[in-house]
C-alpha cells in the first residue's frame, strides 16, 4: 500500500502544515521533507487498518518528529547506544499525538513553504517541481510524469532543490514586510506556470493535465485564504478559474483541439465563471491593479460573450494596451496584435505581429506562425496561412496542437 492509498484532500491539507512546522523548528528543509514523508508513508499502512486519528495533523508530525531523530542518530558515531536509549524511553509511552497548539503550527507555515519552494534562486523549473513535491502532495511519480521526464531525473531536480535552499542560508521564516511583495510575486508566478501547463501542455499526447491545473487553483486558494485583501493573490485565482471554464469544450472526438471561437458555450462552467468574474471585480475594486487583475479581467470579457460574435474585443484591446504598459512581455504583444486584428481588421493585425517578428523571445515560438497563419487566412491570403500552420506545427511539441495545425493547413490546401 502507497502515500496513494491515502484521503489525498486529507494529505494534500495537512502535509504542508506538518512540514513547514518542522522546518521552521529544525532548520533543515531536505530533512524535514524526508521525515515527512515517511511519516505518510508509515499512515499509508497504519491508518487504513487502525482508521484515520482522531488528530491527524499531531500524529504524522509525532512520526515525522521520531523519524528526524532516527535520522540524527543514524548520522551519529554513538548510534547503537543512542538507539538502545531511545528503544528504554519508548518501549512503555503511549502514543498520544501532540495537540496543533502544543506543536505549533500555524496555517501561515504553508504559505512560508510556498515562498521557499518558490524563491527567486531557484530556477522556474526546480521551483514547480518542488512546490508540487512539498506543498501540493503530489510523488515524484506524478510529477515525473505531467513533465514527461523520467521519475529518477524529476528525483534529482527536487533533491537539486533542496540542495539549493540548504546551501542559500535563507532561513525558513517569514519574509520581511520589504521582502514579502517580491517573494510573494514568485510564488505567484510559481503557480500560473503550474497552471498553464495544466491548462495547455507543452508537449505530449494530451491539451490538458487537469491534475497540474486543479493543483494550482487549490494552491491558489490556500494563497488567498493566507492573504484574501492582496488583489493580485484574488485576481489571479479569478483568472485559473475564468480560464478552466472553458476546459470541457476545449476538445473534441479523440482529443481534438477546439479553439475558442468554436467551442460549445454552454459547456463551460457556469459555477467557475460566477465566481470568476465576482472575484476579479472585487480585486479591481481595491485600487491598486496589477497584471494578474488585468488578465482575468480579459477572461472575463470572452466568458461573459454567450457568442463569439458578442464578444467586446474593444475592450479586450484596451485592456492589452494596459497589460502591455505593465510589462515588456512578448506574449502579451502577440495577444494584443489578435486583439488589433478583430477590433481594425487582419491586415492592422499582421502589422503589429510583423513588428514581433524579430524578437528573439518569439521569433521562433510556434505560436507566431500560428497566430500570422490565422491572419492570413482571415485577410484571404490561402498560401501564405498554409506555409505558417505548418511551420507552427513543426515548431510545436503538443500532439493536439500540432494536429489541429496541420488540419487547418489540409483544409485550406483543399479549398
Amino acid at each position: 500500500m502507497t502515500e496513494a492509498s491515502l484521503d489525498r484532500h486529507l494529505v494534500r491539507e495537512i502535509a504542508p502544515q506538518v512540514l513547514g512546522v518542522i522546518a521552521r523548528k529544525y532548520g533543515d528543509f531536505a530533512a524535514a521533507e524526508d521525515a515527512v514523508q515517511e511519516a505518510l508513508i508509515a499512515a499509508s499502512v497504519q491508518w487504513p487498518v487502525a482508521g484515520v486519528p482522531a488528530n491527524p495533523k499531531g500524529w504524522l508530525y509525532q512520526v515525522a518528529i521520531r523519524k528526524l531523530a532516527d535520522q540524527a542518530r543514524s548520522e551519529s558515531a554513538r548510534r547503537k547506544r543512542e538507539e538502545n536509549v531511545a528503544t528504554e524511553l519508548f518501549r512503555d509511552e503511549p502514543f498520544v499525538p501532540p495537540r496543533d497548539s502544543d506543536i505549533g503550527i500555524d496555517e501561515d507555515d504553508t504559505l512560508v513553504l510556498l515562498f521557499m519552494c518558490s524563491h527567486p534562486a531557484l530556477t522556474p523549473s526546480s521551483a514547480i517541481a518542488l512546490t508540487l513535491r512539498a506543498v501540493g502532495g503530489l510523488t515524484t511519480a506524478e510529477i515525473a510524469s505531467a513533465f514527461l521526464v523520467p521519475e529518477a531525473t524529476m528525483a534529482q531536480r527536487i533533491s537539486r532543490a533542496k540542495a539549493n535552499i540548504k546551501s542559500s542560508g535563507i532561513p525558513f521564516s517569514m519574509p520581511t514586510d520589504a521582502e514579502r511583495a517580491e517573494r510573494l510575486g514568485a510564488v505567484l508566478h510559481v503557480l500560473y506556470l503550474i497552471f498553464n501547463e495544466g491548462y495547455t501542455s507543452t508537449s505530449g499526447a494530451e491539451l490538458n493535465r487537469p491534475d497540474l491545473s486543479n493543483e494550482a487553483i487549490r494552491l491558489t486558494r490556500v494563497v488567498r485564504q493566507l492573504r484574501p485583501n492582496d488583489g493580485e493573490v484574488t485576481g489571479l485565482l479569478a483568472l485559473m478559474l475564468l480560464t478552466d471554464a472553458r476546459r470541457s469544450a476545449r476538445t473534441g472526438e479523440f482529443g481534438a483541439l477546439i479553439p475558442l471561437d468554436e467551442q460549445n458555450r454552454d459547456l463551460w462552467d457556469r459555477a467557475f465563471i460566477d465566481e470568476g468574474i465576482s472575484l476579479v471585480s472585487d480585486a479591481l475594486a481595491k485600487g491598486a491593479v496589477g497584471p494578474y487583475q488585468i488578465q482575468a479581467a480579459i477572461a472575463a470579457v470572452h466568458d461573459e460573450a454567450r457568442d463569439p460574435a458578442d464578444t467586446d474585443w474593444r475592450q479586450i484591446l484596451m485592456l492589452y494596451g494596459l497589460l502591455e504598459k505593465m510589462s515588456d512581455n512578448v506574449m502579451v504583444a502577440l495577444n494584443k496584435a489578435v486583439a488589433v486584428a478583430m477590433v481594425s481588421g487582419p491586415e492592422s493585425g499582421l502589422r503589429a505581429v510583423d513588428v514581433l517578428k524579430n524578437d528573439p523571445r518569439i521569433r521562433d515560438h510556434y505560436r507566431l506562425d500560428a497566430v500570422r497563419g490565422h491572419l492570413f487566412e482571415r485577410s484571404g491570403n490561402v498560401e501564405k496561412a498554409i506555409h505558417h500552420f505548418r511551420a507552427a506545427a513543426d515548431k510545436t511539441q503538443s500532439t493536439p496542437e500540432r494536429n489541429y495545425l496541420l488540419a487547418k493547413a489540409a483544409w485550406l490546401s483543399q479549398k
